[in-house]
């Protein structure tokens, strides 16, 4: 019975080993019959991705020839069209969004300092004058209105390099004041005698009647001055000028017959832009005289309002 059972398992072993001789061979040959065909398509691959290359470079190729060549007149007469269009675009200088320059209307209260006498001062004729009547005394106010216009002319957007967004204007503007309304002028030529046994003045004088009719009392100012302008681009901005030039011209004139009065005058305002190239503004000046031209000072103050338009 062992011996059998032995002899089943040796022929078992025997037919196993055979069977396995027989089978290395074929995974062998599997195997590398299996690692050609990955070489091969791995292979294959480069080749396409080679020739795909090869395309885009002929292609690269074919573009930059096609550059090279000179294009048709008409072609070439469009781009140089295109290009002189280009430069004179960049030539002209860039547009801004508001104007610099401003033409103004003003108007509103004055103030003289000093009351004035008529053509005669009131002071010539002494106290005797002013005792019987010669004279009429002051016949200004000092109280007046005044209305003018005047321009505004840009000279540098930033104080010439040292203050930014600042500008500097040259102001030319004009103005005229009444200061008094039919007012009495010279020497009151109906004036009664002085006691003295003189009689009237115009009997005594010969002094035609017209001498004492009436006489506005007004004053033009032409007025040259620099403006400073804070805050460029700004809705509301506001300026002052420290110091400018102005000629008053006087009438009736002085006791002199002398009508022209030099000053200066000073300032500051502000102005808003309501649109576009539209303002409305406020503004204070004091006119100074050094002195008094032939008894009559100029000297007071003007404040009000003005309008203006950007251009």
């Amino acid at each position: 019975m062992i011996n059998k059972t032995k002899l089943a398992l040796g022929i078992a072993t025997a037919t196993l080993t055979m069977t396995g001789a027989m089978v290395s061979p074929q995974a062998v040959a599997g195997t590398k019959a299996q690692h050609h065909a990955e070489v091969a398509g791995v292979s294959s691959k480069v080749d396409a991705l080679e020739a795909q290359l090869q395309a885009m470079q002929a292609e690269i190729s074919r573009l930059r020839a096609e550059a090279s060549r000179p294009h048709s007149s008409a072609e070439s007469a469009k781009v140089q069209e295109l290009d002189q269009w280009m430069t004179s675009v960049k030539s002209k200088p860039a547009k801004k969004d508001h104007h610099d320059n401003t033409l103004f209307f003003r108007g509103g209260y004055a103030h003289s300092n000093a009351q004035r006498g008529g053509t005669l001062d009131p002071t010539s004729l002494g106290a005797l004058g002013n005792q019987n009547g010669l004279v009429n005394g002051p016949i200004s106010d000092k109280d007046a209105w005044y209305f003018g216009a005047g321009f505004d002319f840009s000279l540098t957007d930033d104080v010439w390099g040292m203050m930014d967004n600042t500008q500097v204007l040259g102001e030319l503007m004009f103005d005229y004041k009444e200061i008094g309304t039919r007012k009495q002028n010279g020497i009151n030529a109906t004036a009664t005698g002085n006691g003295l046994g003189i009689g009237s003045l115009a009997t005594v004088t010969g002094l035609p009647a017209a001498n004492s009719e009436t006489a506005t009392v007004s004053q033009f100012t032409l007025a040259a001055s620099p403006k400073i302008k804070f805050l460029k681009n700004k809705p509301f901005r506001p300026w002052l000028i420290p110091v400018g030039f102005e000629v008053n011209v006087i009438s009736p004139p002085s006791d002199a017959i002398t009508v022209l009065s030099p000053g200066m005058q000073f300032g500051l305002g502000a102005d808003y832009r309501i649109w576009k190239d539209i303002f409305v503004g406020a503004d204070a000046r004091y006119h100074l005289t050094t002195g008094n031209i032939d008894g009559v000072r100029t000297d007071g103050v003007t404040a009000g309002g003005y309008i203006g338009l950007g251009f």
